[in-house]
C-alpha cells in the first residue's frame, strides 16, 4: 500500500502518557477502522507511568492485529519491516514510522504531528543499541489479520467540541437578542459616518459653509456618544454571558471528574488534570476578548462592503482579493501553531509537575542535599519552554511581517485607484475621503478576524481536551442498573477473587481468594509488605474492580450495588488519608454544612484528640494547613479516625490507622474503637499486634494468598506464619 505524507492518518495525544495508545489508534485508522482512545487505553492497561511496548502489543492482539516487537536494525526495518510500525523514540516516547525512502524517514508523532527526518537524524533519536555492530532500536511491527476486519469498531469519531461551547452560549437567548440589537445599532451608526465625511468635504469644505460644518461635527459627536454607550452595554452583556458560560464549562468538568471511577485517577497525572482546568482560560479569552469585536466588525464589514461596491466595484474587488491573500498567508501558519500548542501543553504539564514536586518535596530535598539536581531538572524544562517560545515568536513574526506587507500593499493599490478615479472625475474628493474611511473600517475586521481565528484555534484545542474527559463513562451510568438498597445482613464474601494492577506483564497481587468477613464482627488482615492487604481494602471501597472472581454483600453481588451508595455506608481510614486546608470541624464532618455537636464530641473523644483541640484558641474551628501541615503524624491520624467515627458507618475499613501513634495513645484509641465497633462489620489492616490481637478473626496473607486464619490465640498456638510475623512483638510484650 502506497503511503503519502499528506494523507496518512494522524491523531494528537491529549495527555503526556497517551503516546502509545495514540500510535495504535493511528495505525488502526490507517487500516480502515476507528477505535476510541479510551478503548485502546483500556486494552493496553495503561498506568500512571504510561504504557509499555508489551501493553501496546497486547492491545493490538485483542483487536486482531498481529504484533512482533524487539530490537531491529535500521537496515532490516527499511527493507523488510512491516510499515506502518511503532518505534520507541528518544527513550521516552512512542511514534509511528509509516514510510522510509532513500533519504528520508517519515513519522507520525502523536505529540507534534507529521515529520520527515534524514536517516542520520532518525538514527540519532531511535537507535541506541546495536546488533552485529549495526545501529538498532526498539520497534513493534504490526500486521492486521482477518479478525481485525471482523472486530467491531467504535461507531463514530467524536467531533464538534466547539458545538458544546455554542450550546452553553445559546442558553442565554434573551441576552443574545439584546446583544444582537446592540450590534445592529452600532453597525447603523458606523454606516452613517462615510456619508458625513463625504458631505463634510463636498458640501461644507467645497462650499465654505462653516455653519454646515458645525452641524455635521455636532451630529458626529452625538453619534460617537451613542456608539460608545452601545459598546458599553454590549460589553456588560457579553461579560455577563461569558462569566456564566465559563462557570458552567468548568463546573461541568469538575462534576464530571467527581463522577468518574476512582481508577481513572490512577492512570492520570495530576498535572494533566490541572492543565485542563487552566485550559478554560483560553475559552474565556475567546468569549470576552475577540468574539464581541469580531462579531460586531464582521457585521460592519458586510455593510461597508456593499457600500464600497456602490462607490467602486473595482476597488471593492481589489480589497476582497487582497484580503483573501492576507487570510491565505495567515492560514499557512495555523497548522504549525497548532503543533506548537500541543507541545506547549505537554511541556506545561511537565513544568507544573516538576514545580509541584520541588515545592511539596522541599523537606526531602533539603535533608538529602539534592537541591542542585532538582533545580537542574527544572531548568531543563524551562530551557525547552524557552526554545518553544522562541519558535512560537519566530513563527508569529514571520506571519505578522508577511500579513502586514500584504495588507499595506493592498491599501496602497486602493489609494492609487481612488486617486485615479478623482483625477478622471469619476468620483468627487468627498467620495475619495469616504472610500478611505470605508477601507479603514474594513481593514480592522480583517485584522480582528485573523486574531479571532488564532484565538478560536486555541480555544478549540482546549475544548477538545476538556471534552475528551466528558466522553468517558461515569462511574454510575444509568445503563448499569445499580441497586440502591443495602441487604439486611452485613457479611462480605470474597469468592475466587484475583487482582492485577494495570500494566502489561504485571503479576497478580491477589490469587483466587476465598474468605468471609462476618457481619457485625471485626476481622483483621496481617501479612508482610506487598502481600496484598491494602489492595483488598481498595477493592472493598470500589476504587478498583477485581480482575476475576466476585465480592458479595450478604449474597448480593458487589458489582450490582451503586458505588456511591455503598460508600455512604462505609467509613475508611487509610494510611495516606487526605487532610483538607480547612477547620478541624470541617475536616471531621466533611459532608455536612452544620455539624452535630453530640456526634462531634463523641468522634473527638474516641479519637483521643480532645487535649490538642482544647489547647487551640479556636478549638474545633482551628484552621489546618494544606494536607495537614501543622499537625504531627499522630494528630493527622486522629483527625482521620474522628472523621470515620463521625460518619457512624455500618462498614469500617482501617489501613494502618494507628501506625503513627505512640503506644499509650494507640491503647486508649483502640479500646474506645472496639466499643464503637460493636454491631458493625470491621476490616483492619495492620502490622502492630496491639491493633489486631482483639479481632474476632485474623486473615494471614502471603504473596496474595490466605495462608492462615483464626483468632490470635489459635494462630499463636499454631506457631505458623502468623507467629513468625509477630514473634518479635510477642517477645517485647513478654
Amino acid at each position: 500500500m502506497k503511503i503519502q505524507l499528506a494523507n496518512f492518518p494522524h491523531y494528537k495525544q491529549h495527555d503526556v502518557m497517551d503516546c502509545g495508545p495514540t500510535c495504535l489508534q493511528i495505525i488502526t485508522k490507517f487500516y480502515g477502522k476507528f477505535f476510541s482512545i479510551q478503548k485502546i487505553r483500556t486494552l493496553s492497561q495503561i498506568g500512571k507511568t504510561g504504557v509499555s511496548l508489551l501493553g501496546i502489543s497486547k492491545a493490538a492482539e485483542k483487536i486482531g492485529i498481529q504484533s512482533v516487537g524487539g530490537n531491529i536494525t535500521f537496515e532490516k526495518l527499511e527493507k523488510r519491516g512491516q510499515l506502518p510500525c511503532i518505534i520507541h523514540w528518544r527513550k521516552n516516547h512512542f511514534v509511528v514510522v509509516y514510510k522510509i525512502t532513500k533519504k528520508k524517514v517519515y513519522i507520525s508523532d502523536p505529540a507534534s504531528g507529521l515529520h520527515a527526518y534524514t536517516h542520520d537524524e532518525f538514527l540519532n533519536n531511535w537507535a541506541y543499541t546495536s546488533i552485529n555492530q549495526k545501529a538498532a532500536g526498539i520497534a513493534l511491527l504490526l500486521s492486521p489479520t482477518p479478525d481485525f476486519y471482523l472486530t467491531e469498531e467504535d461507531i463514530t469519531e467524536k467531533r464538534g467540541s466547539m458545538s458544546v461551547l455554542l450550546k452553553h452560549v445559546f442558553h442565554y437567548k434573551k441576552l443574545l437578542k439584546q446583544l444582537a440589537a446592540g450590534l445592529l445599532a452600532g453597525a447603523v451608526i458606523q454606516l452613517i459616518f462615510p456619508f458625513f465625511t463625504k458631505a463634510l468635504v463636498d458640501v461644507g469644505v467645497k462650499g465654505a459653509d462653516v455653519q454646515f460644518i458645525y452641524i455635521l461635527l455636532f451630529g458626529q459627536l452625538l453619534m460617537t456618544l451613542g456608539q460608545t454607550s452601545v459598546e458599553l452595554l454590549r460589553g456588560w452583556i457579553l461579560l455577563h454571558i461569558t462569566a456564566r458560560v465559563n462557570l458552567s464549562i468548568l463546573s461541568n468538568f469538575l462534576n464530571k471528574l467527581l463522577n468518574l471511577p476512582l481508577s481513572f485517577f490512577d492512570t492520570k497525572l495530576n498535572s494533566d488534570i490541572l492543565q485542563r482546568i487552566e485550559d478554560h482560560k483560553r475559552i474565556e479569552a475567546l468569549l470576552t476578548g475577540s468574539t464581541l469585536n469580531t462579531l460586531f466588525m464582521m457585521i460592519a464589514f458586510l455593510v461597508f462592503s456593499v457600500l464600497l461596491f456602490i462607490y467602486s466595484p473595482t476597488i471593492c474587488m481589489v480589497f476582497i482579493i487582497g484580503s483573501a491573500i492576507y487570510f491565505a498567508w495567515i492560514y499557512i501558519f495555523m497548522e504549525k501553531r497548532k503543533k506548537l500548542d500541543f507541545k506547549r501543553f505537554e511541556l506545561m504539564a511537565q513544568n507544573r509537575a516538576k514545580t509541584l514536586q520541588v515545592v511539596n518535596g522541599i523537606h526531602e530535598i533539603k535533608i538529602n542535599d539534592c537541591g542542585t539536581k532538582k533545580i537542574w531538572e527544572w531548568e531543563g524544562i524551562q530551557a525547552k519552554l524557552f526554545r518553544l517560545n522562541v519558535s512560537t515568536l519566530s513563527l508569529s513574526q514571520y506571519q505578522q511581517v508577511g500579513a502586514t506587507f500584504i495588507n499595506q500593499a493592498k491599501n496602497i493599490l486602493i489609494l492609487f485607484l481612488a486617486t485615479r478615479l478623482v483625477i478622471d472625475k469619476q468620483v468627487s474628493l468627498g467620495d475619495m475621503m469616504a472610500i478611505q474611511f470605508i477601507i479603514g473600517q474594513m481593514n480592522a475586521p480583517i485584522v480582528q478576524l485573523a486574531s479571532f481565528l488564532q484565538s478560536y484555534q486555541d480555544a478549540q484545542i482546549s475544548m477538545d481536551r476538556l471534552e475528551q474527559i466528558q466522553h468517558l463513562e461515569d462511574e454510575e451510568s444509568p445503563a448499569k442498573n445499580y441497586t440502591y438498597k443495602m441487604p439486611p445482613g452485613r457479611s462480605i464474601q470474597i469468592k475466587n477473587m484475583s487482582f492485577i494492577y494495570p500494566g502489561a506483564g504485571n503479576k497478580p497481587v491477589l490469587n483466587n481468594l476465598d474468605f468471609t468477613i462476618p457481619g457485625g464482627k471485626t476481622t483483621a488482615i496481617v501479612g508482610s509488605s506487598g502481600s496484598g492487604k491494602t489492595t483488598i481494602l481498595k477493592l472493598l471501597q470500589r476504587i478498583s474492580e477485581p480482575t476475576s472472581g466476585e465480592i458479595y454483600v450478604d449474597n448480593l453481588p458487589f458489582s450490582m450495588i451503586s458505588p456511591k451508595f455503598w460508600r455512604q455506608h462505609c467509613g475508611v481510614v487509610m494510611q495516606d488519608g487526605f487532610i483538607f486546608s480547612d477547620t478541624i470541624a470541617n475536616n471531621i464532618a466533611l459532608n455536612e454544612e452544620f455539624t452535630d455537636p453530640a456526634e462531634m464530641d463523641r468522634a473527638i473523644h474516641i479519637a483521643n484528640i480532645e487535649q490538642y483541640i482544647k489547647s487551640q484558641p479556636l478549638g474545633i474551628y482551628t484552621k489546618i494547613g494544606e494536607d495537614g501541615k501543622g499537625l504531627s503524624g499522630g494528630q493527622r491520624q486522629r483527625v482521620l479516625i474522628a472523621r470515620m467515627v463521625y460518619r457512624n458507618p455500618e462498614y469500617i475499613f482501617l489501613d494502618e490507622a494507628t501506625s503513627s501513634l505512640d503506644s499509650s495513645n494507640e491503647k486508649v484509641i483502640m479500646e474506645r474503637l472496639y466499643n464503637f465497633f460493636e454491631g458493625k462489620t470491621v476490616l483492619i489492616v495492620a502490622h502492630r499486634l496491639s491493633t489486631v490481637k482483639n479481632a474476632d478473626n485474623i486473615l494471614v496473607l502471603d504473596n496474595g494468598n490466605v495462608v492462615e486464619q483464626g483468632d490470635h490465640n489459635a494462630l499463636v498456638a499454631k506457631r505458623g506464619y502468623y507467629y513468625e510475623l509477630i514473634k518479635n512483638q510477642l517477645e517485647l510484650g513478654n
